[in-house]
């Protein structure tokens, strides 16, 4: 008999104030059968597939000890913008210890979250269709512009 891992789709649904303050909210969920995480993830955060002015993107995955792998993604702006969030409290990115051991050894929300804004910002820079849905939202463009657009993993104003 072959074990499977669970998985688990994280929702992050992101908000950007006039003041470039970001805040969230997160929900879990699980695939059904049949389900792909693309469509877990528009189900939880309620977007429909068409939607021109949302945008809903896979920004990371890990693996946790339980043996379930998250796979994270963004929607923004939130669908629902009057619903109870968490303000981001900073945009430190976690890093694992070496080249060899890329998991850091702790991962919190709050270092997801920047991830994924972090991703968003180089999806502004680099693909037309994000960058038309998020100018849609003039207080989530200006947050993401002020970001520094980097691919994933590059570190902001570290010398090579």
């Amino acid at each position: 008999m072959t074990a499977y891992a669970r998985v688990c789709v994280e929702v992050l649904m992101l908000l950007a104030d006039p003041d470039s303050q970001w805040s969230y909210r997160r929900i879990c969920v699980e695939p059904g059968p049949g389900m792909s995480p693309d469509e877990a993830a528009r189900r939880a955060g309620g977007v429909r597939p068409d939607a021109a002015a949302y945008v809903v993107h896979s920004t990371s995955w890990r693996y946790l000890p339980t043996g379930t792998i998250v796979l994270t993604y963004a929607v923004c702006p939130d669908p629902q913008p009057q619903a109870r969030r968490v303000t981001l409290a900073s945009f430190d990115l976690a890093r694992g210890s070496t080249p060899a051991a890329p998991t850091p050894e702790n991962i919190e929300i709050d270092n997801v979250v920047a991830h994924a804004i972090g991703h968003l910002a180089f999806l502004m820079s680099t693909d037309p269709v994000v960058r038309q849905a998020l100018r849609q939202w003039p207080a989530i463009a200006m947050a993401l512009e002020s970001r520094a657009p980097l691919a994933a993993g590059e570190l902001d104003g570290v010398d090579a």
